[in-house]
């Protein structure tokens, strides 16, 4: 006769169980495994980490802004995880390389990317992104995953030139049920390559939640592949700071790989096209409205006397200033007409993209107005 297993009950992943040096009133916590990593860190770099999540954020909302006027055909916003990107990003080195995904915001901002070089590739135009060398970041990725598999091939060419440079690469909770990702882990691992990957678990891939993509942290499964892991607040600026410290000093060293899974919360929607209300819990976003990342610093900063009026001002002018040139510089564009996604395609003219061309010109002219009609919508 065959025995019945009772289900065990479904664990559930602790939020808190993570490691943190300001917790969510400011307060400053002691940390064995983080304190090192911050020694030495004055309120002047701490006041530039709350600058860039100030104008991250204003970013973020411009963009938001510009894809409802029907400037952009989409954004991937980053509220409530201008920490996990601007700590990280400080704490990696001008020489490193860094391979994102398309919500990366903050990384770009802190790496030197030009304003309009985050609105170009949502406006589909030519040259659509930042030259990768420039800032050492490659272009962002839309395959969720794909880019983890790129930083380890970039890390193992580093091994080969002998160098202390390490890549790092960023993807979301929702990427680590993709292949790409575990194989990159693999390939990490056999070859102890100088590669840092960084999960930001936001809590929700598009509609699903993190505790159908993982029963148990995320984090945990780094070892398994012999990689150490750190599990982070992703809503505390300066634990991001360190533990990515922490990584790049084991990748540097050649003990290959380290593994961080920075814990925080998506605010917005998944992209512009998404209504996180079908399937959030309103509260729920409430309570994470209440561990906000910047909130959280400027109470630190407050505390210890390295945030007073003339430095709030100074913050939110710069904040108004560069949403303003995101603003004019994106209605600055000038897209090419929609037949010329045809152009250069081929080194030489052949028969096939002629017919290619004339098919394509008949549809687009199915959208010129009518004789005596109005033009006052054409183009948009």
């Amino acid at each position: 006769m065959a025995q019945t297993r009772t289900p065990a009950a479904e664990p559930s992943i602790d939020v808190d169980d993570v490691s943190r040096v300001l917790d969510q009133n400011g307060e400053r916590l002691p940390n064995a495994d983080l304190d090192r990593f911050l020694a030495g860190m004055d309120v002047a770099e701490m006041e530039g980490l709350y600058r860039d999540m100030v104008v991250v954020r204003r970013i973020d909302a411009e963009g938001m802004a510009l894809q409802r006027q029907g400037q952009l055909a989409l954004w991937a916003p980053c509220q409530g995880q201008e920490a996990a990107q601007v700590g990280t990003a400080h704490a990696v080195r001008s020489d490193d390389f860094i391979f994102p995904s398309y919500r990366e915001i903050g990384v770009n901002y802190v790496r030197g990317a030009e304003l309009v070089d985050f609105v170009r590739a949502w406006r589909g135009e030519e040259h659509s992104s930042f030259n990768p060398y420039d800032i050492n970041v490659a272009t962002p990725q839309i395959i969720i995953g794909a880019q983890t598999l790129h930083a380890v091939g970039y890390a193992m060419g580093i091994q080969n030139d002998e160098t202390d440079q390490v890549a790092v690469t960023y993807f979301g909770d929702g990427a680590t049920s993709q292949g790409d990702v575990n194989e990159a882990m693999i390939f990490a691992s056999s070859f102890r390559a100088p590669v840092v990957f960084v999960c930001q678990n936001n809590q929700w891939a598009i509609s699903e939640p993190v505790t159908v993509q993982a029963k148990f942290p995320i984090a945990g499964r780094a070892p398994g592949f012999g990689i150490p892991s750190m599990r982070v607040d992703g809503n505390d600026v300066l634990a991001c700071v360190a533990a990515m410290r922490w990584a790049l000093e084991n990748a540097r060293k050649g003990n290959g790989p380290a593994y961080i899974e920075a814990v925080t919360y998506r605010m917005g929607p998944h992209t512009t096209a998404d209504d996180p209300s079908r399937y959030r819990d309103k509260d729920e976003v409430e309570l994470w409205r209440r561990r906000d990342p910047i909130a959280r610093l400027e109470a630190y900063l407050r505390g210890i006397g390295g945030f007073d009026e003339a430095f709030a001002a100074s913050v939110a002018e710069e904040s108004d200033r560069v949403g303003a040139e995101l603003r004019a510089q994106t209605l600055a564009l000038t897209s090419r007409p929609p037949i010329g996604v045809l152009d250069h395609v081929y080194a030489e003219p052949h028969s096939g993209l002629d017919r290619q061309r004339a098919e394509f010109a008949a549809y687009l002219d199915g959208f010129a107005p009518e004789p005596g009609a109005s033009s006052e919508g054409a183009g948009r």
